[in-house]
């Protein structure tokens, strides 16, 4: 078991002790169990399992950084919400919107903000059905 905290610009979770966490690392998900090798590791837009007490639970982030030191593991993250308090219909809305602005092919938007902005809307919707 291990402490994980987790960190945004507006809010800190403190999950207390968990067992494992399976985070979005930006060349492929990785898990952090105890005793894990301490380090920084960069962080992709997806989904965060974490497994406390042998329950499963699911968040979707923005992206940002892991940073394990000794039993403690901070998650400092754009965003994050947890699987239930995504509000679905809302999740869809973001996506028909990204979608929308992709296919407008404007000169004036920024190809990659626009990707960006479809990666989360689809994460944020996926995770919602966990």
């Amino acid at each position: 078991m291990f402490n994980l905290e987790i960190v945004t610009p507006i809010r800190v979770l403190d999950e207390g002790q968990v067992g494992y966490v399976r985070c979005p690392g930006i060349d492929g998900s990785f898990g952090i169990m105890a005793n894990h090798q301490e380090g920084i590791f960069a962080l992709s837009v997806g989904e965060i399992k974490l497994t406390r007490n042998g329950k499963d639970e699911f968040l979707a982030t923005g992206g940002g950084f892991a940073e394990i030191i000794g039993h403690t593991v901070k998650l400092l993250v754009e965003s994050v919400e947890k699987s239930s308090e995504i509000d679905e219909k809302r999740a869809e809305k973001s996506l028909d919107r990204a979608r929308a602005r992709k296919s407008e092919q404007d000169p004036e938007l920024n190809e990659v903000r626009i990707e960006a902005s479809l990666a989360r809307a689809l994460n944020r919707l996926r995770v919602s059905k966990r």
